[in-house]
């Protein structure tokens, strides 16, 4: 698989995983454009025996979007700001019923983050976790938490 059928093939994955990672449309799309420009200075260093290149871009994408945060954190620590992590865009999750899309609003970025590999993307376990860099447990555990936590928001909102 060449580098260019590769991004053709996961560009819209890579999106999403951004898109819903960060929660803002914005930035999910200047992070994949630095997302696809990095793996193809880094597309030598693929190795298909060691996963798929979906799995391969989007951890990429997770590093790029990892280097934004500090990038960003620095800049507001330079201008004396107080730290406020970002808050997830409502009107990213457009289409959805308002509960869903009050209760997406209340999960941290890692919380996103855990829950669009292995919900939205369909991720397993075992290659979700080697997006984040963490075990196939430590994947599956943030994931019950993220879901009992959309749970209870949820619930309050019924």
């Amino acid at each position: 698989m060449t580098f260019a059928q590769a991004a053709e093939a996961h560009l819209d994955d890579v999106y999403g995983y951004l898109a819903w990672f960060t929660g803002n449309r914005a930035a999910a799309d200047d992070l994949a454009g630095e997302t696809f420009e990095r793996a193809l200075r880094l597309w030598h260093r693929f190795d298909p025996g060691r996963g798929s290149a979906r799995t391969w871009l989007c951890q990429v994408a997770r590093t790029v979007a990892l280097d934004h945060f500090r990038s960003e954190r620095r800049r507001t620590a330079r201008e004396q700001l107080a730290a406020v992590p970002e808050r997830f865009e409502e009107r990213f999750a457009e289409g959805l019923a308002a509960d869903l899309q009050a209760a997406l609003g209340v999960l941290t970025a890692g919380e996103r983050e855990v829950v669009v590999l292995r919900v939205v993307l369909d991720f397993d376990a075992s290659t979700a976790a080697g997006v984040l860099g963490i075990s196939p447990t430590n994947c599956t555990t943030r994931l019950n938490r993220a879901l009992k936590k959309l749970e209870e928001a949820l619930n309050v909102a019924a």
